[in-house]
Order: C-alpha cells, then structure tokens, then sequence
C-alpha cells in the first residue's frame, strides 16, 4: 500500500462508478465501506453522474464527487486513495482500462492504480450479449494477471440476459465487493507478513 494507515488517518478507499444503471446503488457500497471503517471518496466517469444522487454522496462522504480531471492549478480535494472499487464496471471501462486508454478522470485513476500496485477489486455489471465480446474476457483476463480481482461470473455477478439489467439493479451485490477490496487491502497490507 502507499501509505500507511497511522492511528489517525483511515485508509481511503475510492468507488469507481461506470455509467450503468446499477450505479444507482452506489450509496449502499459507500455506507458498507464507512461502517467497514474506511474513508471513502466517489468518482465516476462521465456517463456514471447521471445514475447516482450526487448531493447524497457528498452528504455521506464528506467529499466531492469527482467526475472529470481537474484544471492545471487546481487544488487535488481528494486523498489519495490506499485502494480501489470500480463497480459497477461497465464493459466499455474494463476494456479501456485492459488496454491502458486514460481518456477519463475515472480510467486514469484505474490505470494508474495498476502501476502503483495498490488494491483493486472490480465488478463488471453486463448482459451476456456484451459480455461474450471477444474483447471483453481476454480484457478480464489481463487485469487478473496484473493483479486486479475481478468478480464476475458464477458465484460471483454472472452476466444477465440483454434487456434484464433494470431487474438487477437492486441485488447488485455491494456486500461482495467492498468485502473483496477489505481483502484485498488486508492481505497487501500484511503481505510482508505471510
């Protein structure tokens, strides 16, 4: 981890949110993470800020939510993150990311996450017509050789029937990913002890 948790200073853990109507849900995963004892920070990418009720966000997390990359000069209103959930992930995200394109605020993060080897869980929210895109699982697949959890699939969030995705919003399963990134964080954080 980059920096380590001080008696003072929770670890911040940033929510990544994609442009999917699961979205929606993401204060559940942020009240999860608080009460985990995590700082949390939101950032979406441009078409995520449409789904999610901003105000409320801000109102739990106690910062901004940021959506965009900020302007030479700007001050950085966030902490840095000690790790990362990108959920719901949308196909097009997986695949920019697998391939290293940083064209938002919300794939630079994750792009750059991968480089600083910090903690990262992801978990693509798809129908099965998108998900069987040959791109998309050779996209899975190298961003688990690089270390990134990605929770997809039986047992975890199969991909649902095209058209079905509203009827999922509500079971997105938020208790699975903030306790994937626990995991994950703990084990980085005490990997020198194993």
């Amino acid at each position: 981890m980059t920096a380590a948790a001080g008696p003072t200073r929770k670890l911040v853990l940033y929510i990544i949110v994609c442009g999917s109507p699961a979205a929606r849900g993401v204060a559940d995963g942020v009240r999860l993470a608080l009460a985990d004892g995590w700082e949390v920070c939101v950032v979406t990418s441009p078409d995520g800020l449409k789904w999610i009720d901003v105000p409320g966000i801000v109102e739990l997390t106690g910062h901004p939510v940021r959506h965009r990359y900020k302007y030479p000069g700007d001050l950085d209103v966030l902490p840095g993150a000690d790790a990362i959930l990108v959920a719901p992930a949308t196909v097009n995200t997986i695949n920019k990311w697998a391939a290293g394109i940083a064209d938002t605020l919300a794939l630079g993060l994750i792009v750059e996450a991968v480089g600083k080897n910090l903690p990262i869980v992801a978990m693509p929210f798809t129908n099965e017509a998108m998900a069987r895109h040959p791109a998309f699982p050779r996209s899975i697949e190298s961003l688990r050789e690089w270390g990134v959890t990605v929770l997809f699939g039986e047992g975890e969030l199969p991909p649902f029937a095209p058209g079905t995705g509203e009827s999922y919003v509500d079971e997105f399963p938020w208790r699975l990913a903030v306790d994937a990134v626990k995991h994950r964080a703990w084990r980085s954080e005490n990997a020198d002890h194993w």
